[in-house]
């Protein structure tokens, strides 16, 4: 197994973007579904979220209990915005997780971090500046249609979090975490999860 290389574990398909001490840090290579950040408008940070908790129970629940034994917990650090300074939150311990805004825009997908960490005086939003990274960060859905995706960091404020437009920018201003279901006709965010594996 090698970094990019495309794997498939339990239902989907996954990509590899890390690999260390008999582990792989996997992604799945599509958005794998839509849904709201949280189940509510309110403040919230990752490890509060409707989110986090959906995907470290029923979508963990979804794998056998073999695969089940290979995903490793690992504890996620959770920084601020580095835009806005909205704080990101207390460590969280996942077994199943989304991005970090660092984690997407400056080790896994290309080093984007002067863009990241220099933005110009007035720069309010990261699609104002050409980054080319951004095909790196391109997801389709199960349709095979463009879409954007969640990231872990808040946005301006708690009741947003970043995410990545269907081009590959970044929102770091973020989206609404409560903007309804695609049942109820409501255009809600792709969920990408990361998870590490063991290669034992």
């Amino acid at each position: 197994m090698n970094i990019n290389d495309k794997i498939n574990f339990g239902k989907y398909q996954w990509r590899v973007l890390d690999i260390k001490d008999n582990a792989a840090l996997i992604i799945t290579d599509k958005i794998i579904e839509q849904r709201s950040y949280h189940n509510k408008y309110v403040e919230i940070t990752w490890a509060e979220s409707s989110l986090r908790e959906y995907l470290n129970n029923e979508f963990y629940n979804t794998f056998s209990k073999e695969e089940q034994e290979r995903i490793i917990p690992v504890t996620n650090k959770n920084p601020d915005n580095p835009w806005y300074e909205t704080k990101g939150g207390e460590d969280t311990e996942d077994k199943i997780f989304i991005p970090s805004l660092e984690e997407l825009a400056c080790k896994y997908f290309g080093d984007s971090s002067s863009l990241l960490y220099n933005p110009g005086k007035n720069q309010r939003y990261w699609y104002e500046r050409k980054d080319p990274n951004n095909e790196k960060r391109i997801a389709l859905d199960k349709e095979k249609n463009f879409w954007w995706y969640w990231i872990r960091t808040p946005g301006r404020n708690s009741r947003k979090a970043v995410y990545v437009f269907p081009d590959g920018n970044i929102g770091i201003h973020g989206n609404h975490i409560k903007i309804g279901n695609v049942a109820d006709g409501f255009c809600a965010g792709g969920v990408r999860p990361l998870m590490w594996i063991s290669l034992n």
